[in-house]
């Protein structure tokens, strides 16, 4: 009769342990009700955004995550022979047609017989007001034009003073032209520019090249106060994205090692890096092995992000109370029970430090009770039938 009232007491004390820990049942992370319910709690200086993701979210954010290209807010560039700057060296020769009349037989280029005459002036450095002095032409401004304008110029104030003047401007040496690159390359240098007209990868071969794999490295140019990045690799598969840069460019090659973190019901857990060109929420959950058939709530993949509040729609911004660094806690909900979400998830953008999270599916989380009482219960039961015997 005692063991009897001791096994009851027993299985009695088992059930009311498991009753009281159900709020403690194990689990992965909130349920996607849980989550949900986050946006109507009060968590004082900030308030989350839970956001439905259709086709209208997704191209609000790949238009706002769209990267600037260097062929838009550079332009093309050109070479730096085609305009004169403070500091090159310029190579000038003066030709008359016979009889000559103002510089005669000084300096005439001995390689010619057809009786002109061709004066070679020493190398001319463009001063630091830009211009540079021809005998009796006078002072010719040089910085910032071409050096067929300048010809063009000497010739026209030699008229009538020369016979039948030509002149021939060569740019020569460009000392003070040069490209500034450092960061993660082989070794940070001052780039010479030639009349060639060198490219981004031009220049940053000259530097040692990227010393990081070429999907995870950033090219950020600056220009007069104007900074421009984008991925290396983008520069390298978009030829027009390969422009000519100009002198006192600052090249600047950065290693940006992007990664986000998967949680919950899916395959793996854990941070995943991914390249700089950035990858879609479809190739995300690809690389974590997809969803756990046994524990996913398919409507209930959650995307956790700190957003810029130019990104949530307008009725968002309004009521939206920022972070500290001016960031809306955000949460992007998916239902990928619908079939129109897997084309969206084809689409929008994962960034660096996301939080990709897919909860339990109601059932699982029963399943996961029923076996704790299980557990439980079972020794009880076997004892009982033991004792009984």
């Amino acid at each position: 009769m005692k063991t009897n009232l001791l096994l009851s007491c027993m299985a009695a004390a088992g059930i009311a342990s498991l009753v009281s820990g159900c709020a403690v049942a194990p689990s992965s992370g909130p349920s996607a009700r849980g989550v949900t319910n986050a946006a109507h709690q009060d968590r004082g200086d900030f308030a989350i955004k839970v956001i439905d993701v259709d086709d209208t979210v997704a191209r609000r954010l790949i238009a706002g995550t769209r990267k600037d290209m260097f062929s838009e807010n550079l332009g093309e560039g050109r070479a730096i022979g085609a305009t004169i700057s403070r500091g090159d060296a310029l190579d000038i020769n003066i030709w008359e047609a016979p009889p000559a009349v103002l510089f005669g037989a000084a300096g005439t280029d001995p390689r010619v017989s057809s009786g002109a005459r061709g004066t070679t002036f020493p190398e001319q450095m463009v001063d630091s007001d830009g211009m540079i002095v021809i005998p009796f032409a006078g002072r010719i401004q040089a910085a910032g034009r071409t050096p067929q304008d300048i010809a063009r110029d000497i010739t026209r104030r030699l008229n009538g003073k020369a016979h039948e003047p030509q002149a021939i401007v060569r740019l020569t040496r460009n000392a003070a032209a040069a490209v500034t690159v450092v960061g993660d390359v082989g070794g940070s240098a001052r780039v010479p520019l030639t009349a060639r007209g060198e490219r981004v990868l031009d220049v940053l071969a000259g530097a040692g090249g990227a010393r990081q794999p070429v999907g995870k490295t950033m090219v950020q140019i600056t220009r007069a106060g104007q900074t421009a990045a984008m991925p290396l690799e983008t520069v390298i598969r978009d030829p027009r994205q390969n422009v000519i840069l100009q002198p006192d460019d600052v090249m600047t090659v950065l290693f940006q090692p992007f990664s986000f973190v998967a949680l919950g019901a899916t395959n793996r857990n854990e941070e995943v890096p991914f390249e700089a060109t950035g990858v879609t929420l479809a190739q995300a959950l690809g690389r974590v092995s997809g969803l756990q058939d046994a524990r996913a709530n398919v409507k209930g993949v959650f995307l956790f992000r700190l957003e810029d509040p130019a990104m949530l729609p307008p009725a968002e911004q309004a009521s939206a109370r920022l972070t500290p660094d001016g960031k809306v806690p955000v949460i992007y909900r998916f239902n990928l029970k619908d079939p129109a979400t897997f084309f969206v998830a084809q689409g929008f953008p994962i960034r660096d430090r996301d939080v990709l999270y897919v909860s339990n599916a109601p059932l699982a989380e029963f399943q996961k009770f029923v076996n704790v009482i299980y557990s439980t219960l079972l020794p009880v039961a076997t004892t009982l039938t033991v004792t009984q015997r």
